[in-house]
């Protein structure tokens, strides 16, 4: 049997103009399943070389291009790929190297489906297509080697793996448990749980934003609404903000904010809530407006189909946001939805100031760090987008 996948006629295929995915509904055929989890090349209909990629007839993506060479993928290419996803991260915007850090992006590092973050001596890995989970055992040796890690643990327990037809699960390289325990990130303690936690452990794409969003606080009353474990409220307060509220439903994460802003001997109060409840309620007419209002929401927009809808949730809490700032307040608002471009993020805003009566202009604009690269062919490498609005 063939082990090229051969594009349809007239087939709109994004890889064409340099997109690394191929479709299932964009190909003439689909291979045997002795080829999922392998590397396969895939042709145009001319019978043209678009490349080498990993295959599996499983998922809708059946093709994500590793090389627009002919390769294998063997350790030689995960160890160059890895060395050059490392080498990568060893000066950021002419910093040093980070303890605390994404050292890979998935298709943006040649590597289809692996996430890692690293959270000093330790290695978060994600790997999310089958063809990387063949070799996710040479995949945390290689890290270990490359970094000098102590461990790699394997929260391999995304939704994302069902579509692969991968099993979710959590391990670490070594067998043994990872204790949690206190880290130092920005001059912040944070207690980690990277074998358990949410997602990778720790929300390493907006540390920078921390820094953006303090400079505003001081003097000032701040509401950190989706706030996970606090860390805009925590460096709000450090920075002298006179009252800080952090608000996000999950009660785990509003116990774990609670319990850093005591280790950091900052003043910021933490409660559960419903955003979306929490803003409409009638009590909320009859307290003081908020100087600094940030929204930093989960993704809406899970899936292109569900961008509609998602679109409706980010005007509704942007309009709920700027109706309880002060004249002249700042709104830090952001969205990780891939699948929300930086144009809908802005008509939303657009549409939130019209229904709320109030004149807005940006202060600065808010994107993921050099650690999170854009390949600038794949649209959904940028994810995260946000900006500092004056609400007058």
């Amino acid at each position: 049997m063939s082990d090229t996948l051969k594009l349809k006629a007239n087939a709109k295929a994004r890889i064409l103009t340099g997109h690394p995915w191929v479709f299932a509904n964009e190909v003439e055929a689909l291979l045997g399943t002795e080829h999922d989890g392998r590397v396969v090349e895939c042709r145009d209909r001319a019978g043209r070389f678009l490349g080498s990629g990993i295959y599996n007839s499983k998922s809708q993506i059946i093709w994500r291009r590793l090389s627009r060479e002919r390769l294998e993928l063997d350790e030689a290419y995960l160890r160059a790929a890895l060395h050059r996803s490392v080498a990568r991260r060893q000066t950021v915007a002419g910093e040093p190297a980070l303890a605390y850090q994404r050292l890979v992006w998935s298709e943006s590092d040649e590597l289809p489906g692996v996430v890692a973050d690293q959270f000093g001596d330790t290695i978060v890995v994600q790997i999310q297509t089958l063809a990387m989970d063949f070799h996710s055992t040479k995949i945390g040796d290689l890290l270990a080697e490359l970094t000098g890690a102590k461990e790699v643990i394997f929260r391999n327990d995304s939704n994302l793996r069902r579509l692969e037809g991968l099993m979710a699960e959590v391990h670490t390289r070594s067998g043994q448990d990872w204790e949690p325990r206190w880290a130092t990130i920005d001059g912040m303690d944070y207690w980690l749980d990277l074998q358990h936690g949410q997602k990778t452990g720790f929300y390493l794409d907006q540390r920078q934003q921390h820094a953006v969003v303090a400079k505003y606080c001081r003097g000032k009353r701040m509401l950190d609404a989706f706030c996970n474990q606090g860390s805009f409220a925590l460096h709000a307060a450090r920075s002298g903000a006179t009252e800080v509220l952090g608000l996000d439903s999950a009660n785990d994460a509003i116990s774990q904010a609670s319990k850093n802003a005591a280790r950091n001997e900052v003043a910021a109060r933490f409660e559960s809530a419903n955003v979306f409840d929490w803003f409409n309620s009638p009590v909320r007419t009859k307290e003081a407006l908020w100087d600094v209002i940030v929204l930093d929401p989960p993704p809406f927009a899970k899936s292109k189909s569900a961008l509609e809808g998602a679109l409706r949730g980010y005007k509704e809490i942007n309009l709920r946001a700027m109706q309880r700032l002060v004249p002249g307040g700042v709104l830090a608002t952001y969205t990780c939805s891939h699948h929300m471009q930086d144009a809908d993020l802005r008509g939303v805003i657009a549409a939130a100031a019209a229904d709320a009566k109030r004149r807005v202009h940006v202060e600065e604009f808010c994107h993921q760090p050099a650690d999170h690269p854009v390949l600038v062919t794949m649209a959904e490498s940028e994810y995260l987008r946000g900006y500092i609005l004056r609400v007058e």
